[in-house]
């Protein structure tokens, strides 16, 4: 209904208000033509192929059976339209699919209409699909806000289009199935012969969020000759279905001689106002080639920040614009549109999750668009300050789930240190703060910290309590992000305390357990201090069955889901090398700098190495910490050619929000940063120069002199033209604008025998 509240809520949307498409400007769209969001889009990436503006609000696409997370399957799965809301490359339960609209060529006397296709054509801000059946041509193109169709009917078929504003993704007939979404109310209003309105409301889905509402405004520049609407599968005439937790929908048809039919599809997270107002501002036309080519001019402005040289071999070029491409799809950009609460400060949703993107998303965002990121950071502070946390994931306007730590103080840290301007940082100490000290009272699965108590009181989290293993490692890492914030704030006394607090993954460090040649292991241990061999399983009085534990163990008796183990998404060989913030101190619990390369080399040339998920992220790179980067680099380059390609199956893992696609992107250029620290380790690149291009005119080149297959170890490093020994560089370096030269040769050299952090 068109009440006073959402009268208020859309005028309070103006606020902060993205940028409006239209104005963007670029002479040529040559770095958005390597983008191709098909790769990764089959095998385990599920990254989102449909069109999206940076950070984009809507992203319209296919929705398949069975529902994916995405949206979309390869064919010959059946499409059951186009939804407008989703999320990239991401895992457990599906979120969002709402608003549903499908063009058919038969009768008004049914709901669903699903089809097949027979073909599909795939392209940066556009997709295009003819159904096999009824022969409709859909071609799709989105704004910020707005997504755009353009529909082709045979001459000699109905022209139809069902709305459907029920509509939504991993629908389970169970009530309440965990990470399910469920389906709680919608709303459809003919308005005129050329408009519909409406919204859906959901919860549930990953995060097991509560309750959100999408709004949405559909008009078409052909008007209806007839429309009807529908409540559960019950068709009417009535023009409207007002409030209903029933499933609603809407059939148009459109004339005989309407053969092309065009529809806008505004979103709103606050009313079907506003909706109708992000529908007209952002597309106030109906040409559909000036919507796709202000949504490139978008991505163009962006990708021409970072230059790769022109004989870059195409496939290269394709892998690492895509990466820079699915880097950027997510967070989602809701500034204005927040239904919570109203003020000036940036607001994002769907952190799908920090603890994925934090180690390479966040630090790519910072380098290719600082202010961006800024205020990606600024939204996470004004969580806090409005909800009580920061959360490790966020969607649908809630916050959950979190997966090891409380990892947006990672990202504050690397904001920080890095020098982004324009963030209140004493706030943002006490935030993290808040997540240090306080329990979340029950609510550990959806923000703060969860098992807390015993950390400060133990120094780590005993077995029993979810993930006990990797959140004591991932709260010492977090504790050094504090550490770092409250020593640059001045706050000398809070800085000893986490600093300390931060060797607090040692307390669970077994030294006497070997393991495949490798002595030293991060294992469970009770609240007693004693150490667990074997470990109990399930909470029954009378019996309590126990399971082998070992440095490989992955998953429980009866495959117990990740959130109930000791490590979360990876073995102990993983995490008893995931010390990003105290590496030295960890070559030390190893044995030293001999015994610590022999568990390298015995952690990657067994198999240990799990390229699917991020705890390792940043472990191919250790060799640096012992002299030996071009160690790192053979690690690396044999990773990506062993697993990464720009075909579909382009991507080992789940994409999760751009994390396998950043990692890939910073190793093509040949820096690698150490997330909540100010430097990047330098190795050996896959791109012979990478140009950024950065504020204020400035410029800083990395170059690869003599690269080529044989040629593929580093012999000497120049920055600005003087000797540079180290293997890691700052980033005001990189900020200072310049060239980092690498003179390539065809046997390791003597360069970067030391990191330099100290120099």
């Amino acid at each position: 209904m068109w009440n006073t509240k959402s009268i208020c809520l859309f005028l309070l949307g103006f606020i902060g208000v993205g940028t409006v498409e239209g104005q963007t400007s670029v002479d040529s769209y040559e770095y958005s033509s390597y983008v191709d969001p098909r790769i990764g889009s089959e095998g385990l990436g599920r990254v989102f192929i449909g069109p999206s503006c940076p950070y984009g609000m809507v992203k319209p696409s296919p929705d398949c059976t069975p529902s994916p997370n995405s949206g979309w399957l390869p064919m010959p799965e059946r499409v059951d339209g186009f939804a407008q809301v989703h999320v990239s490359g991401t895992g457990g339960g599906p979120k969002y699919g709402n608003v549903l609209v499908t063009p058919f060529g038969d009768g008004m006397d049914r709901v669903n209409h699903y089809d097949y296709r027979e073909y599909e054509t795939i392209r940066l801000g556009y997709y295009d699909t003819q159904f096999k059946q009824n022969g409709i041509r859909t071609e799709v193109t989105t704004a910020n806000r707005a997504s755009f169709y353009r529909f082709t009917y045979p001459e000699d078929s109905l022209k139809s289009l069902a709305v459907d504003a029920g509509f939504f993704l991993g629908e389970n007939p169970v009530p309440d199935a965990r990470e399910a979404q469920q389906f709680v109310g919608s709303e459809i209003q003919i308005l005129s012969d050329h408009e519909v309105a409406g919204y859906t409301r959901i919860r549930g889905g990953w995060n097991n969020g509560k309750a959100y509402t999408v709004y949405f405004y559909a008009e078409t520049d052909r008007p209806f000759v007839q429309s009807l609407t529908w409540k559960g599968n019950r068709i009417t005439e009535a023009q409207s279905q007002y409030d209903s937790a029933e499933k609603t929908g809407a059939l148009l048809r459109f004339a005989k001689n309407d053969k092309v039919v065009q529809l806008k599809v505004g979103i709103s997270f606050l009313s079907m106002q506003k909706a109708k107002f992000n529908a007209h501002s952002e597309i106030p036309h109906w040409s559909f080639e000036k919507v796709h080519q202000d949504l490139l001019g978008q991505w163009e402005q962006l990708f021409q920040k970072i230059e790769i040289d022109p004989s870059t071999p195409l496939a290269k070029k394709r892998m690492f614009y895509t990466g820079l491409y699915h880097t950027m799809l997510m967070p989602v950009d809701r500034t204005g549109e927040n239904p919570l609460w109203s003020d000036p400060e940036p607001y994002y949703d769907d952190f799908y999750a920090i603890w994925d993107t934090y180690r390479s998303s966040s630090p790519l965002i910072t380098l290719i668009d600082p202010k961006r990121e800024a205020d990606i950071v600024r939204s996470l502070v004004n969580i806090y300050k409005r909800d009580g946390y920061m959360p490790d994931a966020r969607s649908g306007n809630s916050n959950g789930r979190t997966q090891g730590g409380s990892n947006a103080e990672i990202v504050i840290a690397d904001a920080f240190v890095k020098g982004l301007k324009g963030i209140d940082y004493e706030l943002a100490l006490e935030a993290m703060l808040k997540d240090a000290t306080v329990p979340p009272g029950g609510n550990e699965e959806a923000e703060g910290r969860g098992g807390l108590i015993p950390y400060l009181e133990l120094g780590y989290i005993p077995h029993g309590i979810d993930r006990a293993g990797n959140r004591t490692v991932e709260y010492s890492y977090c504790d050094y992000a504090i550490a770092l914030v409250a020593k640059g704030l001045g706050k000398e006394d809070l800085y000893q305390r986490y600093l300390k607090q931060s060797e607090n993954w040692k307390n669970l460090w077994r030294s006497d357990y070997e393991h495949e040649g490798a002595k030293g292991f991060i294992m469970p241990r009770d609240k007693e201090g004693n150490w667990l061999d074997s470990i109990p399983f399930g909470h029954s009085a009378r019996m309590q069955p126990k399971f082998k534990y070992t440095p490989v163990t992955f998953e429980g008796p009866w495959y117990t889901p990740w959130w109930g183990m000791f490590f979360y998404e990876a073995s102990s060989w993983e995490y008893s090398l995931s010390i990003p913030h105290d590496v030295p101190g960890l070559i030390e619990k190893c044995g030293g700098a001999a015994d610590f390369e022999k568990r390298l080399d015995i952690f990657f040339d067994k198999g240990f190495f799990n390229v699917n998920n991020e705890p390792s992220f940043l472990t191919p790179c250790l060799y640096h910490w012992l002299g030996k980067p071009w160690r790192s680099s053979d690690r690396i380059r044999e990773i990506i050619a062993k697993n990464y390609n720009d075909g579909p199956v382009g991507l080992p893992g789940n994409d999760d929000s751009g994390a396998m696609s950043s990692w890939l992107a910073f190793h093509m250029i040949g820096l690698y940063p150490n997330a909540g620290q100010d430097y990047y380790l330098i190795h050996t690149p896959l791109l012979e120069s990478t140009t950024f291009h950065l504020e204020g005119g400035k410029e800083f080149k990395v170059v690869a002199k003599g690269l080529s297959d044989k040629n593929c170890y580093i012999q000497g490093v120049t920055l600005n033209g003087k000797d540079y020994p180290y293997s890691a560089l700052r980033h005001k370096d990189i900020m200072a604008g310049g060239e980092l030269v690498l003179k390539m040769g065809k046997k390791p050299g003597n360069w970067g025998k030391e990191l330099g952090l100290d120099k």
